[in-house]
């Protein structure tokens, strides 16, 4: 009888015990996708003595070439840096699966969205309310931005090589704040012919005070993030 009571004890430790492993990596999973949320879903900096290249199409200010091809790598490594010290506070390292680290985790977060080609020059406003709902680039809407989320819509009528839906951009007012948005919805309120782009108050908020109302600011494509967040911007499908 005192054997069975005691193979009985030990099998509940070892059931109890086992999760464990399983728990700390879900735990770990979520810190790392907490961090990638909030990269995107605030403002980036090109870097504080960022200065634009002719490469860029933006204004015109003498930066070398080494300045142009090695100083954004150097400013994501920074922030990536940034990132795993704030996780690495939260997720010990036991926590992570075999061969893994807090810097090699993070670091992954930016390898997916980034801006692309020349800039143009538009105008931002923001949107709220009813107007987000039924957003154009779906047929039938079973998604609506919220407030929160970090996607736009552009000029309906007379923006002829307007981005089209679905497609990533990025947004900069000045060198130190830019964002990431999805094209979502098309602006019939737009000014016909206009460069606008109409977005979320998250979005609007990060570039500049909501007061402001309108602004003009620099306009790149930009990549597909690896990661997807639909709260952000909608479902990953197009249909």
């Amino acid at each position: 009888m005192v054997k069975s009571h005691f193979s009985s004890a030990a099998f509940l430790v070892i059931f109890v015990i086992a999760p464990l492993p399983t728990l700390a990596a879900t735990n770990t999973a979520t810190s790392v996708r907490a961090v990638s949320h909030s990269r995107y879903s605030k403002a980036h900096s090109l870097g504080d003595d960022y200065q634009f290249s002719p490469r860029d199409g933006w204004q015109s200010i003498n930066a070398s070439d080494l300045q142009y091809k090695y100083h954004r790598d150097e400013q994501m490594q920074d922030a990536t840096a940034t990132d795993a010290q704030q996780l690495e506070r939260r997720t010990p390292d036991s926590n992570l699966g075999l061969g893994e680290t807090i810097g090699g985790v993070v670091s992954k977060i930016w390898k997916g969205l980034k801006a692309i080609g020349k800039p143009q020059t538009v105008k931002i406003t923001w949107y709220t309310g009813h107007d987000l709902k039924n957003p154009s680039c779906w047929a039938q809407g079973h998604w609506a931005p919220t407030d929160k989320s970090f996607a736009c819509a552009t000029t309906l009528h007379g923006w002829h090589d307007r981005p089209p839906c679905f497609k990533f951009l990025e947004l900069c007012n000045t060198p130190k704040k830019c964002v990431f948005v999805r094209v979502v919805d098309s602006c019939a309120g737009c000014s016909p012919g206009s460069r606008h782009i109409d977005l979320t108050r998250a979005a609007f908020g990060q570039l500049a005070d909501l007061d402001q109302g309108t602004l003009n600011v620099e306009l790149r494509a930009a990549t597909e993030p690896d990661e997807w967040y639909e709260d952000l911007w909608g479902p990953k499908h197009k249909r």
